[in-house]
């Protein structure tokens, strides 16, 4: 029985070698071992708040034209509302993606603290830019 526990150890042991150096650990070249950044950017969370749609007007008219259809309010843990439903969505660094609900699928980039440009299935940008309208 010793011996098999020896064996196992001595296996768990090489397991752990043959994976590379711990986290905070040095490497075999001197340097610290340092965690990945996840794909796409550092996770985060957009403003709380109700987010106004819009395209761009021109000189003889509006500035710009309310598209509603488009509007959405987000809250709390990464979730957000529509006319239509609730659903989720991850903010990894400038992109932003609608995960779950009636939304899911849409793809949008932040182009400021408190503005989203939504993005044509591509991935190149269009003209409908969403802005926080109310904290709440």
């Amino acid at each position: 029985m010793k011996t098999l526990h020896i064996i196992l150890l001595t296996a768990f042991a090489a397991g752990i070698a043959a994976t590379g150096p711990v986290f905070g650990q040095s490497d075999s070249q001197g340097g610290t071992a340092q965690a990945e950044p996840a794909p796409g950017g550092m996770l985060r969370t957009m403003p709380h708040g109700r987010y106004q749609c819009a395209l761009p007007g021109d000189a003889g008219g509006d500035a710009y034209v309310v598209v509603e259809e488009e509007e959405f309010r987000i809250f709390t843990a990464s979730r957000y509302e529509t006319a239509q439903g609730t659903g989720t969505y991850i903010l990894r660094g400038k992109d932003l993606t609608f995960t779950l609900g009636p939304k899911q699928g849409e793809r949008f980039e932040r182009v400021g603290d408190n503005q989203l440009r939504k993005l044509k299935p591509g991935g190149e940008a269009s003209d409908l830019l969403c802005t926080r309208r109310a904290s709440r």
